[in-house]
């Protein structure tokens, strides 16, 4: 046994058990923005964050006495409240009263399954690894292995001694996330990523559906040769313009927009009278006609038509929920499998509709009535049994969306994409949305997230969002946050983790001070990492961790062991002398793309279309700054053809000079898409805007109003990509790359 025993003692300082409470509670001494410049945690800002994370920090007295209650509550249980153990280790942590480590420790496992499997173990027999003594007792820390065929899943612990007991939930999780037969060994693959509501048709509604996608499918599989399509996050969202429409900030995670749904594919829709003949009038199809041509996507007059008819849709589907029709029994089903988390979501859109009903001016949660602003309130039950066919309603459309996305999902393996759906999860919930009515007490008030100085954002980014309340979750198992995972990986094959960093430290800027004034507080990334892996293994989806900005050496580390690929962007792989990197010297666990929805596209790159777009913006601080930014951008030209001259990708007769070529050409084009094809990476995304050389972005970062993000429709129609020459030479390019490289689909070679 170690001789060190762990006490507490008092501090001698307010500064240093401010000090200590900080460190205790995840709050880092300091950060290092991108230019070099150390910025230490003030303790204000130390005192700020407690506070927020519900530590009393006026006194000494106070700080002390949390600590120590934060120490016996990890020494004084017999097991934590969670664990999350690896099936590789296998084994875990046990503390034990000293009076009985001479006794018997009787373990009960009871695995997700229903079995349960007992032992009884002297408890001398198990090694020891530290002891602490706390309010006149002492407790010795045990190793107790897992039974050896301990099942991968989501467990009850139960302990026993002589004179204690605790109740664990039990997380047994692999070591790494899936790895699909398509990158096993040496092989490559590659997808293409798409904004879903972008997809223009001559059939849909103004915003591309999941009917769309089917067909985009079609295409990709036929004439692209990709094993994936990757899609924008499909959270629900307020389908509310400007403000309302970023898939990046949902006003839930855990659902999805009902924007995507294909009205015309619900049976209920097509079985009712009513809803043909609504659907025949020609006022609806003039409106229908005007969004499917309008340049933008609509979201405040798209949505709205759709409420309608999928309200008609419900009316018909009431006959046969009350009927108990095999379709009915599959409704019920899936609302008791989703359980409270549904309930919540479905209450909270209810009260969201009435409420602006009855008043226009109430848009959000937090101007409702104040008994309504809980849901575990009375009034609100009441509210939920009173309204419950409208309640049922917004439940009957993510179940339709459930459907539907299935369907995309198993129609893509069937044409030959063996990755299927690379899905999006966002790192923001809206603070005014469904997720912070319904799941207040994970989010910490008093602080937002945000980004440290950098390139970008010389004064640093407030992404004006609260921080999960990590402590919270622990505690409750990881049960929302498993629950996020599988939902949003739910009928797909690829799931990219936006923000992946947000497993390790997020940065929290507490409110009234700049994103300057901020500091990472820690997460608990094995315990994250671990339920990903599991979630992952069980689902059998990929994961790609968004690992960009400012990401330390150990966090890169840490994710390739878990088997999370990293996203290498073409703009920002550079060496030392901040040239290009070449192909060759990307890693191979990772996904290579050139672009982000939040980065100019190659096109808008080569042209200098975003920095246009932010000048006419207004957000362009001055003149000065646009020059510089286009010199700086000449320079980055000049760079990346230099290399691509080395690599011979580009013919010999090619201009050698940037300046000498404004646009992106055919030959260069082609150069880049070659480029990211010759990478070692596993995977490889092509942004579908770059693959038919669209100068303009989805989102123009730190705009809202003054550019049209969110909104930008494809270039060409699903119709058009068979049928315009330029769309068809711009896939045969890329086709043939694929083919070079052997990144083609199996089903297309």
């Amino acid at each position: 046994m170690p001789t060190a025993p762990v006490r507490f003692q008092a501090a001698t300082t307010y500064e240093n058990a401010l000090e200590r409470a900080a460190s205790q509670w995840g709050i880092q001494p300091e950060y290092w923005d991108i230019f070099g410049q150390r910025h230490p945690t003030t303790p204000g800002i130390q005192k700020t964050l407690l506070t927020a994370l519900g530590v009393a920090a006026e006194t000494c007295e106070q700080l002390d006495a949390a600590c120590e209650q934060r120490l016996w509550e990890e020494w004084s249980r017999l097991g934590p409240r969670t664990l999350v153990a690896s099936l590789d280790t296998g084994w875990i942590h046990v503390q034990v009263p000293r009076e009985d480590a001479a006794g018997t420790l009787r373990a009960s496992f009871c695995w997700e399954d229903g079995r349960v499997e007992n032992a009884e173990l002297p408890l001398p027999s198990l090694p020891d690894d530290g002891f602490a003594e706390l309010r006149g007792r002492v407790f010795v820390r045990k190793h107790l292995l897992l039974p050896p065929d301990a099942p991968l899943g989501y467990h009850e612990l139960h302990l026993a001694t002589a004179s204690a007991s605790s109740s664990t939930r039990l997380i047994v999780a692999p070591e790494r996330c899936w790895t699909p037969p398509e990158v096993a060994g040496d092989r490559r693959t590659a997808g293409i990523a798409l904004s879903l509501y972008a997809l223009r048709s001559d059939r849909n509604w103004g915003c591309g559906d999941l009917s769309d996608l089917r067909a985009f499918i079609d295409w990709a599989a036929e004439q692209a040769g990709v094993s994936f399509v990757g899609l924008n996050p499909l959270h629900a969202l307020a389908n509310r313009e400007p403000y309302n429409t970023s898939p990046y900030l949902p006003i839930s995670s855990f659902y999805r927009n009902p924007i995507y749904l294909d009205i015309l594919r619900i049976p209920d829709f097509a079985a009712s009278r009513w809803c043909r003949r609504l659907l025949e009038n020609k006022s609806v199809q003039g409106r229908i006609a005007e969004l499917r041509a309008a340049r933008y996507v609509e979201y405040g007059k798209v949505w709205p038509l759709k409420l309608k008819c999928l309200k008609a849709a419900f009316r018909h589907f009431l006959r046969e929920y009350a009927r108990d029709t095999e379709r009915a029994r599959g409704f019920r089903r899936y609302v008791e499998a989703e359980g409270k988390l549904l309930d919540r979501y479905a209450i909270y859109c209810a009260l969201d509709e009435l409420m602006h009903k009855r008043d226009r001016n109430v848009w959000v949660w937090t101007d409702w009535p104040r008994e309504y602003q809980d849901p575990e309130s009375g009034e609100t039950q009441e509210f939920a049994r009173e309204h419950w066919r409208l309640v049922l309603f917004y439940k009957y459309i993510q179940w339709l969306l459930d459907e539907q996305l299935a369907e995309v999902q198993s129609y893509a393996r069937e044409r030959g994409l063996s990755i299927g759906l690379y899905h999006d999860l966002a790192l923001a919930t809206d603070r005014l949305g469904s997720d912070l009515w319904a799941h207040r007490p994970f989010y910490v008030a008093g602080a937002r997230v945000g980004a440290p100085p950098d390139d970008f954002s010389p004064a640093g980014q407030d992404w004006a969002f609260p921080p999960p309340n990590s402590g919270q979750h622990q505690a409750d198992g990881y049960r929302l946050f498993s629950e996020l995972i599988r939902k949003t990986a739910r009928h797909g094959g690829a799931l990219r983790i936006d923000h992946v960093m947000r497993f390790f430290r997020l940065f929290w800027i507490p409110d009234g001070k700049t994103a300057r004034e901020g500091t990472y507080v820690q997460e608990h990334p094995d315990d994250l990492l671990r339920i990903l892996a599991l979630e992952s293994v069980r689902n059998r989806f990929l994961v790609v961790g968004e690992d960009l900005g400012t990401v330390e050496p150990y966090i890169r580390e840490s994710l390739a062991r878990y088997g999370v690929r990293s996203y290498r962007l073409l703009y920002f792989e550079k060496t030392r002398e901040n040239g290009f990197k070449r192909p060759a010297e990307y890693p191979r666990q990772a996904l290579a793309s050139a672009s982000t929805h939040d980065l100019p596209t190659l096109a808008g790159f080569w042209s200098g279309a975003d920095i246009e777009a932010r000048r006419r913006a207004g957000v362009m601080p001055s003149e000065d700054l646009y020059r510089r930014q286009l010199a700086s951008r000449e320079q980055e030209k000049q760079r990346l053809l230099d290399l691509l001259h080395q690599l011979t990708l580009l013919p010999a007769w090619f201009p050698r000079q940037a300046t000498q070529i404004p646009e992106l050409t055919g030959e260069l084009h082609h150069a880049l898409i070659g480029f990211l094809a010759l990478t070692p990476s596993e995977l490889m995304l092509v942004n579908q805007e770059d693959v038919f050389k669209d100068p303009d972005q989805q989102n123009l970062p730190g705009t809202t109003g003054q550019y049209p993000n969110w909104r930008h429709k494809m270039r060409f129609s699903i119709e058009e990509l068979r049928t315009n020459p330029f769309a068809r030479d711009c896939t045969a390019m890329l086709r043939a790359w694929l083919e070079r490289t052997e990144r083609t689909a199996a089903a297309c070679r």
